[in-house]
């Protein structure tokens, strides 16, 4: 139940911040899963497009996260010798969503 102090705004904030925490709550249960499989693909030198880039979009959702950008990047500089306009794709998948982000959050630091 709402007190007379707290405001919609207060609210919205709190509940902002109840999902940034889920956010990194599921990113570090995601680390170990797709470490395994960046490492399985790795030693197998697998050469399946696919199951590369299943895995490099599963990634990408999660890069915000210092781990699992290392993983992502571990993967695309894998990946580039395979397919370089593909990995190409990737990487700039990567900084439309996560490097306007961090610049963002730099300015307003």
């Amino acid at each position: 139940m709402k007190t007379e102090t707290e405001s919609p705004k207060d609210d919205l904030v709190q509940r902002i911040g109840e999902l940034a925490k889920r956010s990194q709550e599921l990113a570090r249960e995601a680390v170990p899963l797709y470490s395994a499989e960046v490492e399985a693909i790795l030693k197998a030198q697998s050469r399946d497009s696919s199951r590369i880039e299943r895995c490099l979009d599963g990634m990408l959702d999660f890069c915000f996260d210092d781990e699992m950008l290392v993983l992502y990047k571990n993967l695309c500089r894998y990946y580039f010798n395979i397919d370089p306009a593909a990995t190409a794709s990737y990487v700039h998948f990567y900084r439309e969503m996560w490097e306007n982000e961090n610049e963002i959050e730099a300015t307003d630091s």
